[in-house]
This record gives C-alpha cells, structure tokens and sequence, in this order.
C-alpha cells in the first residue's frame, strides 16, 4: 500500500490486516501508531506515514501507549524477499548488529558498510543502527513489563552497550523512564513480573497476523519431534511445543503454546504464548526470531489467501483453512540435516553426537550436534558431505543468507536430492515459492507455491 490517501483510509477504518505494514505518526501530538489505533482517528494534514517503527522514531515520535505500535509483526515483504535489504533486515532482528555491529552485518551481506546504509534508509527510513535500537527498545519493554529482572541486567540483555544508552531510548521512544516504563505495564504483566525470573523463564506473546491455523503446526512438529531436542505435549488444540537452542552466548529451551484457531471475523491478529529459559539473557532477541520463523509468524496470511483463493482448485482448500502457514526452522543448519537423514537417523545422531545440557529439562537433554562435529564424526557419504559443507560455510542457511547462492550450494552437495533441496529451501531458508519435483504447480500460485503445497497435504491430496 503506497498511496497515502489509501494508508490513511486504513487508519480512518482502523485495519488491523496493515499493522506492520506501515506506521503512522500525528504531528500535533509527537506520537506514532499502528493502523488499528483505537484513538480518535487525527485530520490528514497532521498525519505522516512510516514504513517503519525505527523511521517514526528517528524523526522524532515516540511510541503509542494505548497501541504499541513496536509490538505488532514487521511488514512481511522483508521476510518474503531475497535482496540485499530483506536480507540484512533478517540479520538485524537476529541480532547480528548488537553483536558484530554494523561492519559485521555489512560483511555478511558482502557490501560495504555505505552500501547497507544507503539502501536501508533508502527503502526502510532507516539504517542498520536505527532498526536495531527500535529491536531493542521493544525488547527491553518487554522484559521490564513482563520480568522482575533487575533494570540494569535488562539493559544489556535487550542489547544495549552501557545503562545510560538504555536509559536514553527508553525516554525517547516511551517518553517515560525504564520505572515508569515497569510501573505502567497492565495488571498481567505486573503479576508475571513478581514471577518471571531467570529461573523461571521470560513469558512471551509472539504476535502475528491474521488468522492463524495453530494446529496444522503443532501437527507437523509433532510427527518431527527428535527425542532429546524436541518434545509436544498436550491434547489437541492445547498442545505445548518445547525444544532446546544452540544460541550466540549460550543455550535456551523455549516452550510455545498452541492456541485455537482465529477466524478472519475473529480479530485481525493474535499471538502465541511462549516461555524462554536462557542461560544468559543477552540472547533473547535471538531466540524469539528462531520462534518467530519456526511458526512463520511474520507471514501476511491476507495476501497469501487472495493469491491462492483465486484458484478454482485452491479457492476451497484456502476458505476452508485462512492463514495456513508454511513453517519454517529454529535452527536452519539442524533443519538440513535432518532432511536428509529422516526423524529417527536424527534421533540417533542425537544421542550420539549430540552435546548434552549443563541442566536438563526433563526428556529435553541435548542440543542437536553442530556441523562440524557431525563431519568429523560421521564423515562419509552424504551426510559427511552436506555437515562439511555447512561447517566450513560452502553452504550458508543463516537468516541473512543469499537464497540464490544457497540453492547452487546445495546442489553441488554430493547425493542430495532435490525433493531435500526443496524441503531445505523450504524449512531452512523460509522460501515461500517452493515447487518441488512432482506435483503439478501452475505459475499462477507464485509466489506462494510454499503455501500452495500446505493447502494441498493439509486436504490429503498430497503426501
């Protein structure tokens, strides 16, 4: 939606299918907002529009309290494309500029560090250290709003460098201090905020938007589950999905709720609930984008079903299940060894190779082994090929990786079939136009072939 007239009928009918896609920002107020805003709606000619929550903030407004505008899913176009800008967007909310900074981002991307700048502003209205600080300014809301961490450990594990930048962002973005902050958290925050504790893990709602088919999901992770990494409990519909992170600075093991499914009448959007135990809480903001693209919560599910539904074989498949998602993988390197070896192979690697947890969680006891150990433990034919090919980075699956040049990689791998290319594209990589070799799929369902597969294994018509 480019037009400003059309983004501010969105915000004059509060559409909450474009929270994300754009923010608005009044100027007689200096404070910007999601398109679901239920404040009075502001006359035109004080409006400007955003394509970013970072944007907004760098030209002065600070975020919405009634709305939370921060916490609502990013536009799904970063997720979708594979250029240099949705890449280095990916690599952002993995943290990658916290950890490596700007230089580090700029070298995965194989640009110089003038180059990313130039075409983030360019596209975003805003650079890499702009998107970043507004990550981690929602990052340090929730775990002030949602913990009883100390303010001074919950600086450093949102990503700031020092406690007066924290501080500093928290009044720009909040216009309140990081107390104030604290103290107006809602009544269910304030209460789990006696309770979350390191110990106790941080409680999470991971936003996303749309309807949502939960359990098409928690299905799939459940016929997936490697014993000693993964584990769903639960009945139907009230399923809990846990697993164990390998994470930057330590290890995780987070625990995802499924919740029933929201119908387009229902609301625009909804969340999921999760808890992350970290061992070191610097590795928040990275543990929750390995769960945000697992459960492929940042998808547009609104564009996704007018393409497909406009299909005579798909229109009943999509009207039958709005929001089918295409999951995708916690941990992209995992995923493609274990679309290779098939669920029980992986099981057994596990327990082999696998590196045990300093604490285990009860059936949850190992991290899935890393590349370069399977390549040395189990280094011939293709297995040994493909976890030597990730291990050295001849193939890079990572969050910032260059589709285009993963494919060919993948390719060159000695015995690795196409139908795993095309589940690892899939999974690993969060392509969501896959066609792999067999079915019979029309150019007409690009670019969500990915989807298109889901409608068609979900009806059984596929296996």
């Amino acid at each position: 939606m480019k037009d400003e007239d059309s983004r501010y009928q969105a915000v004059r009918s509060r559409d909450g299918r474009f929270d994300g896609v754009f923010f608005f920002a009044v100027e007689t107020t200096g404070i910007y907002c999601r398109p679901s805003c239920p404040a009075v709606t502001p006359k035109r000619h004080n409006v400007r529009f955003f394509p970013t929550a970072a944007a907004a903030q760098g030209s002065g407004f600070r975020a919405c309290r009634r709305c939370r505008p921060d916490a609502v899913p990013g536009s799904a176009e970063w997720n979708v494309r594979a250029d240099v800008v949705g890449r280095a967007v990916r690599l952002i909310a993995d943290g990658v500029v916290d950890r490596e900074g700007v230089a580090g981002l700029a070298a995965r991307l194989g640009y110089s560090a003038r180059q990313v700048q130039r075409q983030l502003t360019g596209e975003l209205g805003a650079g890499p250290v702009a998107l970043a600080r507004a990550q981690r300014a929602h990052a340090a809301r929730v775990l002030l709003q949602t913990t009883g961490l100390p303010v001074t450990e919950i600086a450093f594990a949102a990503g700031f460098a020092s406690v007066r930048q924290f501080n500093d962002t928290v009044r720009a973005v909040y216009a309140t201090t990081p107390s104030g902050l604290r103290a107006a958290a809602p009544r269910r925050g304030r209460t789990a905020a006696r309770t979350a504790t390191p110990s106790a893990g941080i409680p999470l709602r991971l936003a996303h938007r749309g309807p949502y088919q939960a359990g098409h999901v928690f299905d799939l992770l459940e016929r997936e589950a490697v014993p000693g990494v993964e584990e769903v409990s639960g009945t139907p519909g009230a399923r809990t999905y846990r697993r164990t992170l390998r994470l930057p600075y330590g290890t995780g093991i987070a625990a995802v709720g499924e919740r029933p499914h929201t119908g387009p009448g229902a609301h625009p959007g909804g969340w999921l609930d999760a808890r992350v135990h970290l061992t070191d809480p610097r590795d928040l903001t990275t543990a929750v984008q390995r769960l945000r693209r697992l459960f492929d919560l940042d998808a547009d599910p609104y564009a996704v079903d007018e393409r497909l539904g406009a299909d005579a074989r798909l229109a009943p498949l999509v009207a039958a299940r709005p929001g089918l998602r295409s999951p995708g993988a916690a941990d992209p390197e995992e995923f493609a060894v274990r679309a290779l070896t098939g669920r029980d192979e992986a099981a057994r690697l596990v327990r082999c190779h696998g590196k045990r947890l300093d604490a285990p969680c009860g059936p949850l006891t190992h991290l899935f082994p890393e590349p370069a150990a399977l390549a040395g433990a189990e280094p011939g034919g293709t297995l040994g090929a493909l976890a030597a090919a990730l291990a050295d980075g001849t193939v890079l699956l990572g969050p910032g990786a260059d589709r285009d040049a993963a494919r060919l990689a993948l390719a060159a791998v000695p015995g690795l079939g196409p139908r795993t290319i095309a589940a690892i594209r899939t999974r690993a990589l969060g392509e969501p136009d896959v066609a792999p070799p067999g079915p019979d799929l029309p150019d007409s369902w690009r670019p969500w072939r990915s989807y298109a597969l889901n409608h068609l294994r979900a009806a059984g018509e596929l296996e």
